[in-house]
């Protein structure tokens, strides 16, 4: 009789139970155990290596007990796994269609304890596929439920968890004073209030030898323990949790931990700050204001900061400078961004201009609004767009980044819900954000980005490898594997496996590709680098970088 060498897999989501003595991981492995022991006759041997992954959540292949399960396969040492259900496995469908392919290629399968079907048939790998359809649902429905149960705890005052606030000790589901942490705070606050200036604070803090709270890492490195600096400072003076409070998001609730500082004396000092800020903003304000100060980024990160010079009339030249440029200046090979102002300002107007006014655009923006809605909606966007100020658009801009032959936009939505008096829950986001390729233009020393006026345009390479994808997935839910395919096909195994992805793709996305809307990066060969996530919402954000 052939021995078939069975390996059990156990995982756990969580990291709670963990360090119980008898846990969820031990409950699988023996409810696997016994079910292989009935198996005995059928010569089911039980190897002794134990493959389980705690704390690890099923959504990516990325844990390391399951990529040495599947090493293990490909080395011939394994013959069949065996789980207590199919989402200890994976809940992934495109990640299970990559691991029945390694299974497939080394002569391996698969049992479930409590899910009876043979994958070797197509309506057992159908079944599987839809068991795996529900436990990707579940995981995103459990995802919104735990955001959801996070909003709720903030709103009711409770603690729920992240980096502690220098001046208090984390005590279950709130926070407690640390008094000698307290003092350095009630510090902080007393100076700013007898000085009123950040810098002034940070110097007479220096002198007074107060410190930052001194951290020790899980790696066991030491962070903290330093000078105060401005920006820490200001991050204290304006943190509502020494107030009593507790900040979600834009929303600040009551918290059930005692204050450091008391609320009255929080909020005037607020109420300073932002007095100061106007104040500087007005003292420092040129005649020109630069539009998209704070909102535009290079490929790097680095924000673009607003800069000038003056020619020998007097005449004042605004520029956006890559910051490295300004903070490293007197180094070698450093290379950055300076582009001229008015000339950036203007073409990024034009283009956000021209996104609003496209004929669709109120449509995509509100997707699930009738045909009265949309109509209003065109009308406010065509007084909006009509108008020849550039600052009203601009100001509807959230950031901008510039990268090499291409710029990315986003509009911010608070804004346009403002504009155009629509609900900010109704609007998809991704009708917000546009890209477009450029050009460099130069004349003498200065640089100038040309925007294309053109769209991307459609890319049937990508649109024959989406409906490629699609019709091998039904191939696969037939029964067939990636090498079968590969093999009928006459093309590589490895070209199907790179591809197989978007089959998954969400359908606005692959709108966009069929109307020439997509991303410029999104290309087949960018698909071949990168493997997409399966949550639509992961994809809307990963192509929205590109």
């Amino acid at each position: 009789m052939k021995k078939v060498r069975c390996a059990i897999y156990t995982r756990k989501s969580s990291e709670d139970g963990l360090e119980q003595e008898f846990n969820s991981l031990h409950a699988q492995r023996e409810a696997c155990a016994a079910y292989i022991a009935s198996q005995k006759h059928e010569g089911w041997l039980l190897v002794r290596d134990h493959y389980y992954d705690g704390g690890l959540s099923g959504g990516s292949l990325e844990r390391p007990a399951l990529q040495q399960l599947l090493a293990d396969i490909r080395d011939g040492k394994i013959d069949q796994i065996v789980v207590y259900k199919i989402d200890r496995l994976t809940r992934s469908l495109a990640d299970f269609a990559k691991i029945v392919d390694i299974l497939d290629a080394a002569g391996a399968s698969f049992v479930s304890v409590t899910q009876s079907f043979n994958t070797a048939t197509s309506m057992g790998r159908l079944t599987l596929n839809m068991l795996l359809s529900f436990a990707q649902f579940e995981r995103e429905v459990t995802a919104e439920r735990i955001r959801d149960k996070i909003a709720a705890s903030k709103r009711r005052g409770l603690w729920m968890g992240g980096q502690v606030p220098m001046g208090y000790d984390p005590d279950g589901r709130t926070l407690k004073v640390n008094e000698r942490e307290a003092e350095t705070i009630r510090t902080l606050y007393a100076l700013y209030e007898q000085y009123g200036f950040i810098r002034v604070v940070k110097e007479k803090g220096d002198v007074l030898g107060l410190r930052t709270r001194r951290r020790t890492l899980s790696s066991g490195e030491i962070r903290g323990g330093g000078a105060f600096d401005r920006g820490h400072i200001h991050h204290i003076l304006t943190n509502p949790v020494y107030a009593g409070r507790i900040r979600h998001k834009d929303q600040v609730h009551e918290g059930q931990h005692d204050a450091i500082i008391a609320p009255d004396r929080w909020d005037a000092v607020q109420l300073r700050l932002q007095g100061m800020a106007s104040r500087i903003r007005l003292r420092k304000a040129p005649r020109r204001v630069s539009l998209l100060c704070g909102k535009i980024f290079d490929e790097t990160g680095d924000r673009l900061t607003p800069s000038h010079s003056r020619t020998k009339k007097g005449t004042r030249l605004r520029y956006y400078v890559s910051h490295r440029l300004i903070a490293r200046s007197g180094e070698e090979n450093l290379d950055g961004w300076r582009l001229p102002a008015d000339h950036l300002e203007a073409q990024v107007g034009n283009l956000a201009r021209g996104h609003l006014a496209s004929p669709t655009f109120a449509g995509r923006l509100c997707p699930q609004s009738g045909a009265g809605e949309i109509a209003r909606v065109l009308h406010k966007l065509t007084d909006l767009t009509s108008g020849p100020n550039v600052k009203d658009i601009l100001s509807l801009v959230e950031c901008i980044e510039i990268a090499p032959g291409k710029v990315m936009l986003k509009l911010d939505s608070k804004a346009v819900a403002v504009a155009l008096d629509i609900d900010i829950t109704a609007m998809d986001a991704i009708a917000l954000q546009l890209e477009a390729p450029f050009q460099l233009r130069k004349r003498g020393v200065e640089t100038k980005i040309i925007l294309a006026e053109t769209p991307v345009g459609k890319d049937e390479a990508l649109i024959r490898n989406i409906a490629l994808a699609h019709h091998w997935m039904e191939r696969i839910k037939a029964g067939e594997t990636f090498g079968d395919i590969a093999r009928n096909d006459g093309i590589s195994k490895r070209r199907v496996q790179h591809m197989i992805d978007l089959a998954f793709l969400a359908p606005d996305i692959i709108h966009d590709v069929l109307t020439g809307k997509q991303p410029l990066g999104f290309t087949s060969d960018w698909c071949k680098s990168r493997t997409l996530p399966s949550d639509w919402q992961d994809q809307r954000a990963l192509l929205a970088t590109l």
